[in-house]
This record gives C-alpha cells, structure tokens and sequence, in this order.
C-alpha cells in the first residue's frame, strides 16, 4: 500500500493540487484537522456532532486509506458512520476519493437512519465489509469518549475552580502536534492528539493540577522533554545491561510511552504515561512507588475524573475540593491547607 501523503476535506470543489510529502512517511494529520476545524464550521447545516464524526474518519483512514465501499468510478469509496455514536449527528455518509498519495474526502450528505445514499437507492449497509463499522465507530467512541470527558472537567472547573480553569490551556494546533510526532518520531494515538487539540496542558493554580491528586496534564514542551530525558536514560541503561541477560536487563522507558500527566505542573519527577501500543496508562516514578491504581485508560481516566467532579460525594480514589478559586484534590493537599479546603458539592 502507498504511503499517504496528505488527507484532504473539500465541501463541493475539486482538490487542488497534491501536498508536499512531508518529513517522514506520516499521514497529513495536520492537513486534516485543519480542513475540518476551518471548512465544516457550522456543518453545512448538519447537527452539531458531524465534526466529530469527520474527524474519526479522517483518523481510520490515515491508518488504513481503503476503509469504505466502492462507490462510482474507481477509486472513490464511501463510508457511512453510526450517528448513533454521536450526539445531535444524522448518519453521515462520507465519500473520498482515493489516489495514490493522497485521500480527499467529500462529505455528501447526512441522512436520517436507514436512508439510501448511494447513487442506485440501495442501502449503505448493503456490501460493506464485515469490519468497517467497527472499526470506524470504535475510532468514533474513543474521539468522542475523550472530548464528552474533557468537556465536562472543563466545565466544572468553569463553575466552581475559576482559577484552576484559567490555568488550563488552549487546544495545541495540528502543525504542533505534527512537529511533536516528527521530533520525536513517535504516533500520537487518536485519543491522546483529541485530547490535545482540546488543550495544550495545564499550567496549574496555586502549584496544583486539576487531575485527581493535583496533577496535571503535560504542555506539550514537557512531554517532548521528559520523552527525550527518558529515552537517554533508556540508553544509558542499554549500555551498562550490555553484558547481561535478557531476563536481567531493566526497562527504563519504552519507544511507544508517551508522557501524558506530570504529579504537577512544574514537577515531572512521576506521573503517567499513555502506552501507544496497548492504549493502557501506566505509571513513572523516580522512586519506584509501588502503586497500582488497575488499568486505565485515557479515556476512563478522564470520564472517573470528570465522574468524580460531577458526583463529588461518590468519588472513590479521591475527593475533589476547594481552597478559594482553586481546585484541589484531598489526597494531595498540603496539610497546613487542609484547614481551608471545603469539599466540592455538586
């Protein structure tokens, strides 16, 4: 299969030329994210979740370009998502064009449940490979998993922490998560780069993170800095392991862990990080704390935060708080402050 150079989304005009290759054989995520989030705007009229749905096609297909059904003349294929896994989304029926180093998709229509979009009033359903819906609705869950969870921090931080909620950063731009994955040559995973063009980080209040015990989430400096950091630490490791074997050699960090959460905003000594061959959290620490929370990931650890700040009194792992403007977990607040936090209500 030929590598994808570049995926584009057009409203009704052809495309206009072919893209640049880019540094390393990475599919044109920027180009992509950058098309939804500038031509769909409001959605042609469309409900509020066909971005969404865009976006996790755009996703599957930089991954596997000859998702969909033949559809007209060669080299167009059409795909049609589940509205089912969107919010306020008719079933949108999406076609690309598809070329040797590029992917153009057209999005069509947006048609109620069970209607034809093809050009022979036959149903969508009709000759569609046994694992397209699959796995296009399982990129759509996890896109919309991570931004519903976001969404709802961010909104109760809004409410009730306005100071932790200024601290948080805007949404990181496709070009600097693209030039994330070619410095360090590394694949975002879809739920980690959702995430982060909702927000770059958290620079925290009062020193705390909004993350259940006051962490926070990484900018994307910090991330590509402990990355490299630990990666020289992997190396170094390699080096004296030289003469043992296999069975003795000890993993300092792996090529496919992406740190994602620090315990705080300026401190980066632990915290977690996002397996991208497994999807699994997992946890980092100078120390060596032996501390097993059970697998998460990124997508439940944000919905149990999120559960946590909309349902305070069934927290479980921690309990969320205020001291003034600012939110603060109790499992992680200093004792000489412990006398002015107040328990979040919901």
């Amino acid at each position: 299969m030929a590598t994808i150079r570049a995926i584009r989304v057009v409203r009704g005009r052809p495309f206009a030329g072919h893209r640049p290759p880019r540094r390393r054989g990475r599919p044109g995520r920027a180009e992509q994210d950058r098309a939804i989030s500038h031509s769909l705007g409001a959605g042609s009229g469309s409900g509020g979740g066909v971005p969404y749905a865009l976006r996790a096609v755009a996703g599957q297909l930089a991954d596997d370009p000859d998702v969909g059904r033949p559809s007209g003349p060669p080299g167009v294929l059409t795909v049609t998502v589940d509205g089912d896994m969107f919010e306020d989304c008719p079933e949108p029926a999406i076609r690309c064009i598809r070329e040797p180093d590029r992917v153009e998709i057209r999005f069509l229509t947006a048609t109620a449940r069970g209607a034809s979009t093809d050009n022979h009033g036959s149903n969508p359903e009709q000759g569609r490979q046994p694992d397209e819906r699959a796995v296009t609705a399982g990129t759509a869950v996890t896109v919309r998993g991570v931004a519903d969870a976001w969404h709802r921090i961010a909104r109760r931080l809004q409410r009730h922490a306005p100071g932790s909620y200024a601290a948080i950063r805007a949404g990181a731009g496709p070009a600097a998560i693209a030039a994330l994955e070619d410095g360090l040559d590394i694949r975002i995973p879809v739920e980690l780069h959702t995430l982060w063009l909702l927000t770059a980080g958290d620079d925290g209040a009062d020193g705390w993170g909004c993350l259940p015990g006051n962490c926070a989430l990484m900018n994307l400096n910090a991330v590509v800095a402990t990355y490299r950091l630990k990666m020289s630490s992997q190396a170094e490791q390699d080096r004296l392991d030289t003469d043992r074997p296999d069975e003795e050699r000890i993993t300092v960090w792996r090529p496919s862990w992406i740190p994602v959460v620090g315990f705080s905003p300026t401190n980066s000594t632990s915290g977690l990080y996002l397996d991208s061959t497994t999807g699994y959290l997992g946890r980092w620490s100078r120390y060596d704390e032996a501390i097993d929370d059970g697998p998460d990931t990124l997508v439940t650890y944000l919905e149990e935060a999120a559960d946590m700040l909309d349902t305070p009194a069934l927290a479980t792992r921690d309990r969320p708080g205020l001291i003034g403007t600012t939110l603060g977990w109790l499992s992680s607040v200093d004792p000489a402050w412990e006398g002015r936090w107040q328990p979040l209500t919901g």
